[in-house]
């Protein structure tokens, strides 16, 4: 009797395969199109992370396969339109990192606040500079949260120990939701008029792309600081290094980039910029319960059974034309 083939694109922790005892797991180079594509001609499942792209060629060249799972959160290297068209479920693991995203967003915010990073390096030259770093508390404090799904929520609720007021936007969440977080609902506005600091939780889509832009940014604080943890894109680059030369922001810290790996973008040369290589999921926990959810969304699916997180449904029914999720309150 055949075995299910599993075609394993991107790194995973081995442990985790090891649930797919019962299938014939394929290692292959996703970044390597003529090995991805070579490797899905027999392919019933594929599990990727980011590096792999799922686009309508790969899937052209995979006439078995019945599901792509992305060890993950974001979706933006899987053309869902295209998978439903061929018929094949993708799913992702949209709770997999959210805590691990909401720590190191409140991690980034208080370097922001103390300036640790410049402090250090400083420090490593043999310059001892407490007077011209000296920060300010985050106690007291506005804190804007754009987003209140799963991450603005868990960074809500960590904010609270910090007795900071927060309002965020997100017209997809109810009040009620808000307040039991501790937050004020609020145009986006008024949030990046009122904000000491704005922190960016929303997906990348055709509505938030850009969403926060040279208009935006004019409204802001001259000593506000912004942080990015959600997607490079969303908030607009150039307008953003505009402003931060012009002094009209004090400071941002981006984990994120409008296009990865951001060696020579223009934003690292800033010296009031804090920036990291998108770590957001990069903890030991989050790429272990990435892992395990997106094995799981497989093992599902090559026993008949829809897996708890899929985002295209409407491929079980060849019928229905789909369309990628939207809407400012996921993760």
């Amino acid at each position: 009797m055949r075995k299910p083939v599993v075609v394993v694109a991107d790194p995973l922790d081995p442990e985790t395969l090891k649930d797919l005892h019962l299938c014939e797991v394929r290692m292959c180079d996703g970044r390597d199109t003529v090995a991805l594509h070579a490797a899905l001609r027999e392919a019933d499942a594929l599990l990727i992370r980011s590096g792999t792209r799922v686009d309508e060629a790969a899937l052209a060249a995979a006439p078995r396969l019945r599901v792509v799972a992305r060890a993950g959160v974001g979706l933006d290297n899987v053309d869902v339109v295209a998978a439903t068209r061929h018929g094949v479920l993708v799913a992702n693991a949209p709770l997999s990192n959210v805590l691990s995203v909401a720590e190191l967003t409140i991690g980034l915010i208080l370097a922001l606040m103390r300036h640790v990073v410049p402090a250090g390096s400083a420090l490593r030259a043999g310059r001892w500079e407490r007077t011209r770093h000296q920060g300010i508390e985050l106690a007291g404090r506005t804190v804007g949260i754009v987003g209140l799904g799963h991450v603005g929520t868990l960074v809500a609720q960590r904010l609270a120990a910090f007795k900071v007021e927060v309002i965020a936007y997100d017209p997809y969440v109810p009040q009620s939701h808000a307040q039991s977080v501790g937050a004020a609902l609020t145009a986006l506005d008024e949030l990046m008029g009122r904000s000491d600091v704005v922190t960016v939780h929303l997906p990348k889509n055709s509505v938030t792309t850009g969403i926060i832009g040279e208009r935006e940014l004019r409204l802001a604080k001259p000593s506000m600081l912004l942080v990015n943890t959600a997607r490079g894109g969303i908030v607009d680059e150039t307008a953003l290094a505009v402003a931060l030369k012009e002094e009209r922001l004090a400071g941002a810290a981006l984990d994120v980039f409008e296009i990865e790996p951001a060696v020579g973008n223009p934003l690292l040369d800033l010296p009031n910029v804090l920036t990291t290589p998108h770590l957001g999921a990069s903890t030991r926990e989050a790429q272990g319960r990435a892992g395990r959810e997106a094995v799981s969304a497989v093992l599902r699916v090559l026993v008949g059974e829809r897996p708890e997180h899929a985002v295209n449904m409407a491929a079980l029914d060849p019928g229905t034309t789909a369309s990628r999720p939207t809407g400012p309150g996921l993760p």
